[in-house]
């Protein structure tokens, strides 16, 4: 069976605890653990299953990649992104470890060459994917290495109730009986309970060592607006993230186009991604990001699962996102370095019925109904009163014991509840004098006094309820709409006519009999761009200096900028000005392999910008 040959994974004895944390220090540039790392390290070197739950950001490579370095064997890693293989890869390499992918991107050449390191025990890591594990002849060559242990990456998609189920993952499922003598590990960003149970019912895990992580992102805030004018709003957006990069979640590729136009139009480096872009356009724009060469990626949610970026400053969510787990999964891309980042979502009630469009498309009965609920959650997390980070945890199953989180809209004192019955009764009056047979736009024009010719045609200038709401801006009245159709007072015809009509919840409020509060934006305390607090001050002239030179070694080496020094690790440089090589090793994420290979050019900047710049010092 394949794994058999490494009788070394069980006999070899356990590295000190001294050798792991040098290790961790001397590869990773790491001084101790991140929280869950160094329990699931340990049961890992101690040859048992492992099943964890980790949010985005939360260390989760590290828990496999120290225990590859230390084992003898080759671990092999079946991850579904192809497109993030060559990034992992290149970060792995850059610490040192002897790590390689095998995936179609390569040539027949390369593919050999790479068998050619498996066979010779030449690997600490392997990334495959599922359809290539599966395959006969790849078992077989598994057959003739030792591994030292399975990962099992994005491991929600082996269940059928997670929101990326891929079929080719149930052949996961005889993992441990093909690998009896190595541990076998997986791996998740998000899951619900129901989601880790199938999960590990299918797997099989011997005895597994289960950690849930919490799925509190603290450096994240979560923001969620009023939708208007999106083009303005995400403007107005940006303009407080300029040179930071981030992500705008669009639902059509249409409006990924549009927006990216647009972007550009008014001098922001934007892109669009989506799949129905060329293929050499769409890895251009994705490169093009990875590389720091464009700001912003306007893309469909097929963007972000190729990418390992670790420096996005934002997400936007410009359209409703299809479920509660999409929305942690693609929030998630942010801040993954652990800096405070934003995530941002523009929500309208007028969005709702666009998705439903979609949704009754859906021709399968089960998951036209599972889409339906998830939409249902989504509208829900949106429209609550409750502290967003609250809300998001209970989904996921976890309590978040705090009053204030201090990072969300609500939380952040941003909004206020204003009793609006009066408000609501002339929206209400307008529909009912109107016989509930037009929609929103045609509602507001009638309350704030507009007399256009649609108006004057009906003879709506005529009417009690005309003029009545002028005092109030429209965007006043389309929240007050929205509010309305929340609270079920209203509702909107589906179709092609979106007509607003009345609810039974309506007459008590026309009667005065019942109040209507909305919750409103205080404008001038929306949240903006985070803080970033760090704990030491740092030289910004320097660390733009280090950045540049970041991207020009990185260029030659033909990867990422983060894969050379994370922006942290810059700002730390920048701050501490490291003189040696001794001095340099105290940087967060320099390890020895990186000291050796870019620890040169940085320490002469920094040293030749003290040297100019003696007062700073």
């Amino acid at each position: 069976m394949p794994g058999t040959p490494d009788k070394e994974t069980i006999t070899t004895p356990l590295p000190s605890d001294s050798h792991i944390i040098k290790t961790l220090h001397g590869v990773f540039g790491f001084r101790s653990f991140r929280p869950n790392q160094e329990e699931i390290v340990r049961a890992i070197m101690s040859g048992r299953d492992v099943f964890a739950v980790m949010p985005t950001g939360g260390g989760k490579s590290l828990c496999y990649q120290l225990p590859a370095v230390l084992l003898p064997g080759t671990c092999i890693v079946i991850s579904p992104l192809i497109s993030l293989m060559k990034d992992q890869v290149d970060a792995a390499q850059a610490n040192g470890i002897r790590a390689a992918y095998l995936n179609s991107s390569l040539s027949p050449q390369e593919q050999s060459s790479v068998i050619e390191a498996l066979l010779s025990n030449s690997l600490d890591l392997l990334y495959v994917a599922p359809e290539r594990f599966s395959l006969d002849h790849f078992q077989e060559l598994l057959n003739q290495v030792s591994i030292s242990l399975a990962v099992i990456d994005e491991a929600h998609c082996i269940s059928e109730w997670g929101h990326d189920f891929r079929p080719d993952y149930l052949s996961l499922s005889d993992l441990v009986s093909l690998l009896p003598n190595s541990p076998v590990t997986a791996f998740t960003a998000t899951a619900t309970l129901k989601v880790q149970e199938d999960i590990l019912r299918k797997l099989r895990l011997r005895n597994p060592l289960i950690v849930r992580a919490s799925f509190d992102r603290p450096n994240l805030t979560y923001d969620i607006r009023f939708k208007e004018n999106t083009s303005a709003q995400l403007v107005s957006i940006l303009k407080g993230f300029k040179g930071s990069a981030g992500i705008i979640y669009r639902t059509s590729r249409k409006s990924v186009n549009e927006t990216a136009a647009m972007l550009q139009s008014k001098g922001i480096r934007a892109l669009p991604y989506h799949a129905g872009l060329e293929g050499e356009e769409r890895k251009q724009n994705q490169e093009a990001f990875i590389r720091d060469e464009t700001d912003v990626i306007v893309a469909t949610i097929a963007f972000g699962m190729g990418i390992d970026k670790s420096n996005i400053r934002f997400v936007i969510h410009a359209d409703l996102p299809k479920s509660i787990e999409n929305y942690y999964q693609e929030t998630g891309r942010a801040g993954r370095d652990g800096e405070p980042s934003a995530c941002i979502m523009l929500f309208s009630q007028a969005d709702i019925p666009r998705v439903r469009f979609f949704i009754d498309t859906i021709t399968d009965e089960d998951e036209r109904t599972k889409a339906l609920g998830a939409l249902k959650k989504v509208i829900s997390f949106a429209s609550t009163t409750v502290c967003r980070r609250k809300t998001l945890l209970d989904y996921f199953g976890e309590t978040y014991l705090a009053d204030n989180c201090g990072s969300c809209d609500i939380c952040l004192g941003s909004r206020e509840v204003t009793d609006c019955t009066v408000e609501a009764q002339m929206l209400l009056s307008a529909i009912a004098r109107t016989e509930e047979r037009f929609g929103a736009t045609h509602i507001v024009d009638i309350v704030t006094g507009i007399k256009n010719k649609k108006i004057r045609d009906f003879g709506h200038d005529r009417l009690k309820t005309w003029g009545v709401g002028k005092d109030r801006s429209k965007t006043f009245w389309r929240h007050l709409i929205d509010e309305l159709l929340a609270q079920k007072i209203i509702a909107r015809a589906e179709g092609l006519y979106p007509a607003l009509y009345l609810l039974e919840k309506a007459v008590p409020v026309l009667k005065g009999n019942a109040n209507v509060e909305m919750i409103r934006v205080k404008e001038e305390k929306s949240i903006k761009k985070p803080a970033i607090d760090h704990t030491e001050d740092y030289d910004r002239s320097l660390f733009d200096l280090l950045r540049a030179l970041r991207k020009e070694l990185a260029d030659e080496q033909n990867v990422p900028p983060y894969v050379v020094f994370s922006d942290r690790s810059l700002r730390e440089m920048a701050a501490m000005k490291p003189q040696n090589e001794e001095e340099m090793l105290a940087v967060n994420g320099v390890g020895k392999a990186k000291l050796s290979r870019y620890g040169k050019p940085f320490l002469d900047l920094i040293r030749r910008h003290c040297n100019e710049h003696p007062d700073e010092t």
